[in-house]
């Protein structure tokens, strides 16, 4: 069968959760035997690079904007898909692309909506693009096919709201990348940032306010520790809330830009903690990858962190940078141990890419869905 996916910015290596989630599964659907095309937006990607294992590549032109790039990009991957690509299943990632899901149904597609979390909650958006993001998810969920959804408590949300679609719900997770176990040498750290094994803290993601950075780094500063500040990753737009985090470097709080490959593999390794602080995901990949990479991790206490069912200790309530304060400084007193093969048997990208591919062959056969896991 062939597949066909819109809404993300694009693969390999652009950063963001739906693209890291997208890099992981299609590759692997291929190997499954899925003929797989991913609409890339233009401003992401190299348009002379059309293959990503086995997974085709297409570029279609967008402006590169804060507001309008989303919409204007999904609206025209749609038309692009039916003419051009032509799939059996067109698969939309996020409510905010879910917002044209109508449109793909009138186009005469079988459409797979995968719900990443609720972006309405997101603070940089305004009040108008939260009831755009409110009703995207809608039309998502009315409209679609099938919706999958990445975290269990949002899949039980939304299967008590849309009771007469409920069976068309389903959950299916995240993943944690296996290359995370390999074995890496210390000396894989990037020299630039001088940093040593154990002796700092890490984040990783875009330089957004949802990602709670700013906490982190005033949570740091209160600290009693040694520990050194490592926050990994950019701001696709840069914006005066970028600008104010990285005006904030010092020699103990380091800003690493975007780091991949071996250079982040190590980065996760030998950090000491993995501090997230977001006041919103839908089930974050980057916590996920740090518990691959054997690292402790503290979390905010937000729904879609506590899904992952970490121990108490490992948690802190979302903005109380005093509390994220004292876990820094009392680290080493934390019961932060997990039992780390049931946690990969749970987020293990081959048994959702299984369970994709079900999903997605089924609705092309027409066969009636079946929740795959329980929400």
């Amino acid at each position: 069968m062939k597949l066909c996916a819109v809404g993300l910015r694009g693969i390999p290596d652009v950063m963001g959760g739906i693209e890291s989630h997208c890099q992981q599964l299609y590759p692997r659907l291929v190997k499954s035997g899925m003929d797989v095309t991913v609409i890339c937006r233009s401003p992401y990607v190299d348009a002379s690079r059309d293959e990503y294992e086995g997974v085709k590549l297409r570029s279609v032109w967008t402006v590169k904007h804060k507001f309008i790039e989303t919409f204007l990009h999904t609206f025209l991957a749609i038309f692009y898909a039916r003419f051009v690509v032509k799939p059996d299943v067109l698969h939309i990632h996020g409510i905010g692309p879910a917002l044209f899901t109508p449109l793909a149904k009138l186009l005469g597609m079988q459409v797979m909506v995968t719900h990443h979390g609720a972006d309405y909650d997101r603070q940089k958006w305004n009040q108008f693009a939260k009831k755009v993001l409110m009703f995207g998810e809608n039309m998502a969920v009315k409209f679609s096919d099938r919706a999958i959804v990445v975290g269990q408590s949002l899949t039980r949300s939304l299967r008590q709201r849309f009771t007469g679609k409920a069976n068309r719900i389903v959950f299916v997770p995240n993943g944690a990348k296996t290359d995370m176990n390999t074995e890496i040498p210390a000396e894989a750290l990037p020299k630039d940032l001088g940093i040593q094994p154990g002796k700092y803290v890490l984040t990783v993601g875009r330089l957004v306010p949802e990602k709670g950075f700013h906490d982190l780094v005033d949570a740091h500063r209160k600290a009693n520790t040694d520990l050194k500040l490592v926050v990994v990753g950019g701001a696709d737009h840069e914006d005066d809330y970028s600008r104010s985090l990285e005006e904030q470097a010092s020699e103990n709080i380091i800003f690493a830009g975007r780091r991949q490959g071996a250079e982040l593999i190590a980065l996760y390794k030998f950090a000491r903690v993995f501090v997230l602080p977001s006041y919103h995901e839908g089930l974050p990949i980057v916590a996920l990858e740090a518990i691959s990479a054997g690292t402790e991790v503290l979390l905010s206490d937000i729904t879609p962190n506590t899904d992952i069912g970490l121990p108490d200790d490992a948690y802190f309530k979302v903005g109380d940078t005093d509390a994220l304060a004292n876990k820094l400084t009392n680290i080493d007193s934390l019961a932060l141990a997990i039992n780390k093969e049931a946690f990969l048997s749970t987020f293990n990208w081959d048994a959702i890419s299984d369970d994709t591919y079900t999903i997605a062959n089924n609705l092309a056969l027409g066969i009636p869905v079946q929740p795959i896991s329980a929400g």
